[in-house]
């Protein structure tokens, strides 16, 4: 039992120390545009400023003139707005739509390591932050916890025309229990554990609760959803895609075969061409 709590805490004190760089899953304001100067890729940061809980939330936004459909993308736990890079240069995507990459409360530069449980709070928060930029025809794209944040967000603003789920964990009976985030939530060993993960920690801890909160309402999004997941997701399980189908009016779900729960940021070209088709409906319609 020594060894192992010595093994533990060695384990602990090394991802400590890289937590400044890659376990914070974040980039700074100028590495975020440097990169995108590179690929010559117009890039936009503003930070939405929230008085009342003195927040401040940070989007990323690449702007194509003349286009009118808005993509919102809300990252998972722990990551940031960084994560969906691979959209961000996408050059369909690009030429279709203007797209906004969130960091979540809690996350990247968005009042880091202080954590925001509630999802419909926070959703609260994005859907404010859609108003203020006066986005329309937005379709809101979000991987993992970001996936049910989208959902919320689709059902309180009515400016959103359809919701992408990307290995979304949106049942509150198949929450699975990561038994590595109790280091979060322990005394002797949260000071130990990487902020973003402390963040994490926090939200998992109550994640069950706030989906059974929200629960009833799915029933009542009237506009399309997409769910996509993995089959072989060892994260959030592949059974959350029952839940889907039983509580969303416009469902349609996605399976991908022998992946798991990475796909969002691993292999966004498997989830692009779906927007894609959900861009052109959204057209048609207008």
């Amino acid at each position: 039992m020594k060894n192992y709590f010595l093994l533990t805490s060695l384990v602990l004190f090394c991802l400590s120390s890289s937590s400044c760089t890659v376990l914070q899953w974040r980039k700074s304001d100028t590495e975020i545009q440097q990169k995108f100067n590179d690929l010559k890729i117009e890039s936009e940061i503003s930070y939405f400023k929230v008085d009342s809980l003195d927040l401040r939330i940070r989007t990323q936004s690449i702007i194509t003139n003349g286009k009118d459909i808005n993509l919102v993308f809300l990252h998972g736990s722990p990551s940031s707005l960084s994560a969906w890079d691979g959209y961000l240069v996408d050059t369909t995507l690009r030429a279709n739509t203007n797209m906004h990459a969130i960091d979540r409360p809690g996350y990247g530069y968005s009042n880091f390591g202080d954590e925001m449980t509630s999802i419909d709070l926070e959703a609260q928060l994005m859907s404010a932050l859609i108003n203020e930029k006066k986005l329309t025809n937005v379709i809101v794209i979000g991987s993992s916890y970001g996936g049910p944040l989208a959902a919320r967000v689709g059902f309180l603003n009515n400016n959103v025309k359809a919701v992408v789920m990307i290995s979304p964990a949106i049942d509150p009976r198949n929450e699975k229990d990561i038994w590595a985030s109790r280091f979060t939530q322990w005394k002797l060993t949260r000071w130990l554990v990487p902020t973003g993960y402390r963040v994490a920690g926090d939200e998992k801890v109550v994640h069950a609760k706030e989906l059974a909160l929200l629960e009833k309402d799915w029933k009542n999004l009237e506009i399309p959803v997409l769910h996509f997941h993995g089959d072989i997701d060892d994260i959030v399980p592949y059974k959350n895609i029952h839940f889907s189908k039983e509580n969303f009016q416009h469902i349609e779900i996605i399976s991908i075969p022998q992946k798991g729960h990475e796909i969002a940021w691993k292999n966004p070209e498997l989830i692009i061409p779906h927007i894609v088709k959900l861009i052109s409906q959204i057209q048609e319609e207008k």
